[in-house]
């Protein structure tokens, strides 16, 4: 079975690379998955760091928390929503709806280095 991954950034430019893209976990949890690479991580986190990576893993029970939140209706898969509503221009529109303290439950996981 092929897993589905939706693209919600992919930018490669003079500032670097810029990826980020989601998919359902083997335990139907979604895993939304950020890469960094370039000046432009270096201008944010000092010399040398060039490199930054981050995860939110929002659990299968929050979904309908997220597919409201994100404006989708009750029952419409996550990832057409996500898709529809947090691509490309609207890709950072997601880091602010996930954690702890936020609409929507998530765990955070992050990395910085070279």
């Amino acid at each position: 079975m092929t897993m589905r991954v939706v693209v919600l950034r992919h930018i490669e430019d003079e500032e670097g690379l810029r990826v980020l893209d989601a998919r359902l976990t083997d335990d139907g949890d979604l895993r939304i998955e950020g890469h960094d690479l370039g000046p432009r991580v270096e201008e944010f986190f000092g010399a040398g760091m060039t490199e930054y990576e981050w995860v939110h893993i929002v659990r299968a029970r929050d979904f309908p928390r997220l597919v409201s939140t994100l404006g989708g209706q009750a029952g419409e898969n996550v990832l057409d929503v996500l898709e529809r509503t947090c691509s490309g221009e609207n890709a950072t529109r997601i880091a602010g709806l996930l954690g702890t303290g936020k609409p929507v439950p998530a765990e955070f996981w992050s990395r910085v280095g070279d």
